[in-house]
């Protein structure tokens, strides 16, 4: 993407929602207060800048993931059976969707983290010809989790709906990371350079290496050397932005370095992620970023409601069994 995403107007003292729990691999249906309720006009998605002039709502100016239901389009889980989640998008008038736009190589992306931020999933489900989505469930331990869709269909503009899904179980805190510029994950470690600054865009700069030497030879994953998804602590907003360039550009090196333009909206602590594929995998880095340069005892401790996962197997920082690609 050569253009920086912008974002703008986030709603602040948005609340958490609950869904009731369908159990491991099926969608809650969340509770629907004003943060989540249907809003047919314009709204920025996660992944585009689509302000109108004289739209009027507060919709009009929201980051993308904080609505269920936007511009006629609506997330609605589906029941599935244990192991396996399962969700359409309706339109207005209740109907399945069933043709999208490819973006990314994919139709949909459905991301799903944890409320506290300590699980990560990035996943691709498949479409029946009912206008559901499967895919085996990428809720990886108890607790509340939000799930993202981010998507196009056919004739209409990006979006990203989200709804909050509960998986039965223990439900205790695990702070956030504090900052740092620097994380290691699967024997890579990757390095970031670039301070966002809320309400401007910022050039963020990744760079990985692999037992001290440059990785240059990064496999293109989705149609990118690299994905960046930006998940605000709180409310977890929804940034999904993609590098300057693209393979094949002439221009874009494959590594060490991956550079996004970014913007985020407010002041606040942001959890990046960062996707990239080497040795025929995908993996996952992890940072903490406080927009600004505000230092690591600054960071807020996350909301109690939020699971406590079990041991990290995958990033240095936070990681844990919810921390994958499909």
């Amino acid at each position: 993407m050569s253009a920086p995403l912008k974002l703008s107007g986030f709603a602040l003292g948005l609340a958490a929602v609950f869904g009731a729990a369908y159990g491991v691999g099926r969608v809650a249906g969340p509770v629907t207060p004003a943060a989540e309720s249907r809003h047919d006009d314009t709204a920025t998605a996660g992944h585009g800048d689509t302000d109108h002039p004289g739209g009027g709502s507060a919709a009009a100016h929201l980051p993308g993931g904080l609505l269920v239901s936007d511009r006629g389009y609506t997330l609605t889980p589906v029941a599935a059976p244990a192991g396996e989640f399962a969700f359409q998008i309706t339109d207005g008038d209740g109907r399945p969707v069933t043709a999208y736009d490819v973006a990314h190589d994919k139709q949909m992306h459905l991301i799903v983290a944890r409320r506290d931020l300590s699980g990560f999933r990035h996943v691709h489900p498949e479409l029946g010809p009912d206008g559901t989505w499967r895919v085996a469930s990428p809720l990886a331990g108890p607790g509340v989790w939000r799930a993202f869709a981010d998507f196009t269909p056919t004739g209409g503009d990006p979006l990203t709906l989200g709804i909050d899904v509960t998986v039965p179980g223990a439900l205790t805190s695990r702070p956030l990371p504090a900052p740092a510029t620097s994380t290691t994950v699967d024997g890579y470690t990757v390095t970031l350079a670039g301070d966002p600054q809320p309400g401007r865009t910022a050039e963020l700069t990744l760079t990985i290496s692999r037992d001290g030497a440059p990785v240059t030879d990064l496999e293109p994953y989705l149609g990118a050397y690299g994905h960046l998804v930006a998940l605000r602590q709180g409310d977890l907003a929804y940034l999904h932005v993609h590098p300057d360039g693209e393979p094949g550009d002439g221009r874009t090196r494959p590594g060490p370095a991956v550079t996004f333009l970014a913007e985020v909206p407010t002041a606040g602590t942001y959890r990046l992620y960062l996707d990239f594929k080497h040795g025929g995998a995908v993996h996952t880095a992890e940072f903490t970023v406080v927009p600004g340069g505000a230092h690591a005892e600054d960071v807020p401790p996350a909301a109690t409601h939020a699971p406590n996962p079990p041991a990290p197997t995958g990033s240095a920082e936070h990681g844990g069994p919810g921390h994958g690609h499909d």
